[in-house]
């Protein structure tokens, strides 16, 4: 059995696909399941690039200057293709580290997006940047948010008979999911639609609330996974984990809806890992999970409900 090996995928105006995912799409690089990849990827369109002396990369400027086929929506560097993974499995994605890919990061707020679409009528955006210590984002004005990196878009290719669709939107293939808690030690499960799995990811987040209300602090991100195809697990929808928590999600246009689906995700989890009959899982979730929302400014929004993990050890004898 061979050693892993730690590949490269930098963003470049021939290894980014803006706005949109496909299962048509080649892949950019291919890895063996269990191989780490590090990815590079930057964030925003021309209209957000800050003046000097922030530095903009290089790869920015000449992925704007060069990409043409585009979506409204994050710029994505991928696909990675995990060679054997197929159709029904699941794709494990450990976030082994997170870094900032240049000092700058930027927030925008817009009519027509977001939960306040009508209170604002012009269009303003600011730029951030983080401290050297990498523990907190500076706004203009001197306030400070604290350092939480994540990739807002973690996807894996749709199915082929959904063909080219925006990016924008989450869904059962992952995508714009923006869930803060898939920080630098937290695992993302997402269920394989195509052959090849064709894993992407972008729109990186300096820092965000908790719920996404409308833009986060959108910063150009390093991140290093390891891509592991499961056939133990098969999923309908993305689920997650933390070194403390199990994570199910959802999303859907209804909240409400969203959280029909990730209660009974967890229900069906602990049911399935626990000697818990179905009343008695349900008992604990009630007096133990956390149910959040986890963004309501994408069109589709999310749900996600958190069960820290000792609920799922064995009973005492």
């Amino acid at each position: 059995m061979r050693d892993p090996i730690h590949h490269r995928l930098d963003a470049a105006p021939d290894t980014v696909h803006w706005g949109y995912f496909s299962a048509a799409l080649p892949p950019r690089l291919t890895i063996d399941s269990g191989d780490r990849v590090t990815i590079s990827a930057v964030s925003g369109g021309p209209d957000i690039l800050p003046p000097p002396p922030l530095v903009v990369p290089q790869a920015q400027r000449d992925i704007h200057a060069k990409v043409t086929d585009k979506m409204p929506g994050a710029i994505l560097t991928g696909p990675v293709e995990v060679r054997g993974a197929k159709k029904g499995q699941t794709l494990q994605v450990d976030i082994e580290h997170i870094e900032p890919l240049c000092g700058w990061a930027y927030h925008s707020i817009r009519p027509l997006v977001g939960a306040l679409p009508h209170d604002f009528d012009e269009t303003r955006v600011i730029h951030l940047t983080v401290d050297e210590q990498r523990t907190a984002w500076r706004l203009p004005w001197g306030q400070q948010v604290p350092y939480k990196p994540f990739f807002g878009i973690m996807a894996v290719a749709p199915p082929a008979n959904w063909g080219k669709i925006s990016s924008l939107p989450p869904r059962q293939n992952g995508g714009n999911i923006d869930n803060c808690e898939l920080g630098a030690g937290s695992t993302l499960y997402l269920p394989i639609f195509t052959d090849g799995a064709l894993f992407s990811t972008g729109d990186g987040h300096g820092a965000q609330s908790d719920g996404e209300i409308g833009m986060a602090c959108e910063a150009g991100l390093i991140g290093t996974f390891r891509l592991t195809v499961r056939d133990d697990m098969p999923l309908q929808w993305p689920m997650a984990e933390t070194p403390t928590h199990y994570i199910t999600m959802a999303f859907d246009p209804d909240l409400d809806d969203c959280v029909v689906i990730a209660l009974r995700l967890m229900l069906d989890l602990m049911v399935a890992r626990t000697s818990l009959d179905r009343y008695q899982a349900y008992a604990m979730m009630n007096l133990a999970a956390d149910l959040r929302v986890t963004q309501v400014a994408n069109g589709d929004k999310g749900i996600h409900c958190m069960m820290h993990k000792k609920y799922f050890e064995p009973l005492p004898a």
